[in-house]
């Protein structure tokens, strides 16, 4: 498999940073307003208006500029391509958290090329805050105003030092996976529930060392990956296989990795319910 070209990645780059702020400024327009309805899927997660016009805006954007590249999303049917590349996004990552007028929510923009994530857009519309990368083109954190900086990952390398997060803590248990959340909580220095997209945002910034979902979609992980490698870290399964297709996440700043997967490894690859 030849590598992505370069010059290619930097032009999906420079569109998924634009569409993704063009998209996350579409759901500001329902954000702590109560112009919406919130309906809820088969899976029990909520979905509303600013989810399917964010995501259709999204899509149009990329057929458009890349119509022989593929498209999938969250909220709508998967898209073929042919030119090998193939664009993964969630438009609002964090929908329980937008609905309650929490601003920790993301719109996740991931360009795979022959089914390895090489760009990634994590954006903050309630924060104004982006994180972005390309494979091989670091990493970097733009701030409301501010220019770009680089984004890296921090250096702290015992766990009992580390900051843990995690979306859920009640999922652990009901993907049966129960004994990872303690454990991991007893061994790291404080242990936070700032979520969803957001807790791989404070990694890959350096402000948490150590981000765990014990499941999740490919459109939840893949513009996760590329940010938290070109950042320094690691973002894998929970067995330690740097993939977004196994639906769990684990995102690391690197020095911390080997000592996270003792708690999670044992329990990598277990989805059954509570209930069975």
């Amino acid at each position: 498999m030849r590598p992505p070209d370069e010059q290619e990645l930097s032009a999906r780059l420079d569109v998924a940073t634009k569409a993704a702020r063009e998209a996350g400024q579409i759901t500001l327009q329902y954000f702590c307003r109560d112009n919406y309805a919130v309906e809820f899927k088969s899976d029990a997660s909520p979905v509303t208006v600013a989810d399917r016009e964010a995501e259709q805006f999204l899509r149009r954007r990329v057929a458009e500029l890349f119509p022989d590249d593929g498209f999938l999303g969250e909220e709508f049917s998967e898209a073929a391509g042919t030119s090998g590349y193939r664009w993964v996004v969630d438009p609002i990552d964090g929908t329980k958290s937008f609905v309650q007028g929490v601003p920790l929510y993301g719109t996740m923009v991931g360009v795979e090329w022959q089914g390895r994530c090489h760009v990634g857009v994590l954006y903050f519309p309630g924060l104004d805050e982006m994180v972005y990368a390309a494979s091989g083109q670091g990493a970097h954190h733009v701030r409301s105003g501010q220019a770009p900086s680089p984004a890296r990952v921090s250096q702290v390398a015992n766990l009992n030092e580390a900051v843990f997060v995690t979306t859920c803590v009640g999922d652990f248990a009901r993907f049966g996976k129960g004994p990872a959340y303690p454990a991991l909580e007893a061994a790291c220095r404080v242990t936070r529930t700032w979520g969803d997209c957001y807790g791989y945002l404070l990694v890959a910034t350096g402000r948490a060392e150590v981000m765990v979902d014990p499941v999740m979609n490919v459109w939840d992980a893949a513009a996760v990956q590329p940010i938290l490698e070109e950042a320094g870290g690691t973002f894998t399964d929970w067995a330690g296989e740097p993939t977004i297709h196994h639906r769990e996440g684990l995102a690391t700043n690197g020095r911390l990795l080997e000592a996270v997967l003792a708690h999670t490894r044992p329990h990598a690859g277990r989805f059954a319910t509570a209930s069975g």
